[in-house]
């Protein structure tokens, strides 16, 4: 009956530290699980940021007050122009044709170093909507609805680019959201909408207040160079990791 006992108590001995070994070796398993989740999941939103913003108007970029959301106009399409609109009432100006023979409908772009690209006034460096056509060289690009528009200034290269409406990626509590279909406006990120479609989520898990943009402005030496920190965290261990990520855009007068 002794010997039985002490079997009892030595086998009671050894389940114990079994089952805390493999309960400590699948604790492990799991955290470096989660941790890479969270690394991967960080490179994803990384790349996706930086794609986009690598499509940006170089002189669209701007942040909110905070550098929690950053805006920007991205870049459809470009080209040279032949001339520029000219006359009392300036509607279309010719231009060579897009790359492939292609065709792209937006707000032109000179220049518009300088000068507010979120203002749409004559003159201007942002014309009203228009449309550039496909065909053979030259094409008439045209301004919408019977628009007219001057530009203020040249560009050296004889650049134009075709811009789409605003973008703008802005954290709100744990979310990183991605908005479009807002339209134009003068304070940076803002009439952001509030639902889907026009509010996409791009990333959960993000700790709070911890997403940060800072733009530097473009120059004639060199490009913008957009700069964005985030943390990302783990709901359930409370487990944090920290991305950090610049992106020079390319884009040229």
């Amino acid at each position: 009956m002794i010997e039985l006992v002490i079997v009892i108590v030595l086998l009671a001995i050894v389940a114990t530290i079994s089952v805390q070994f493999v309960s400590l070796s699948t604790r492990g398993a799991l955290d470096v699980s989660a941790r890479q989740q969270r690394s991967l999941t960080g490179v994803v939103v990384s790349e996706q940021l930086t794609r986009s913003v690598r499509e940006a108007l170089p002189t669209s970029l701007r942040t909110n007050a905070s550098g929690t959301c950053l805006e920007w106009m991205p870049v459809l399409a470009a080209s040279n122009y032949l001339n520029l609109p000219a006359g009392p009432t300036p509607d279309s100006f010719e231009a060579v044709p897009l790359p492939g023979g292609a065709s792209a409908s937006g707000r032109v772009v000179v220049y518009g170093y300088g000068a507010d690209v979120y203002s749409s006034g004559s003159p201007g460096p942002v014309s009203p909507p228009a449309t550039v056509p496909s065909g053979p060289s030259p094409v008439t690009v045209t301004f919408d609805s019977g628009a007219t528009h001057r530009f203020t200034t040249q560009s050296p290269q004889r650049r134009f680019y075709v811009i789409g409406d605003p973008v703008s990626v802005c954290q709100s509590g744990g979310f990183l959201f991605r908005y479009r279909n807002y339209g134009i406006n003068s304070i940076p990120a803002s009439g952001l909408p509030a639902n889907f479609p026009g509010r996409e989520v791009i990333a959960a898990n993000l700790s709070s207040g911890s997403l940060r943009f800072q733009v530097t402005p473009p120059s004639l030496q060199r490009g913008a160079v957009v700069s964005f920190r985030f943390v990302l965290e783990d709901p359930d261990t409370g487990e944090s990791t920290a991305i950090s990520q610049e992106v020079q855009v390319r884009n040229v007068p």
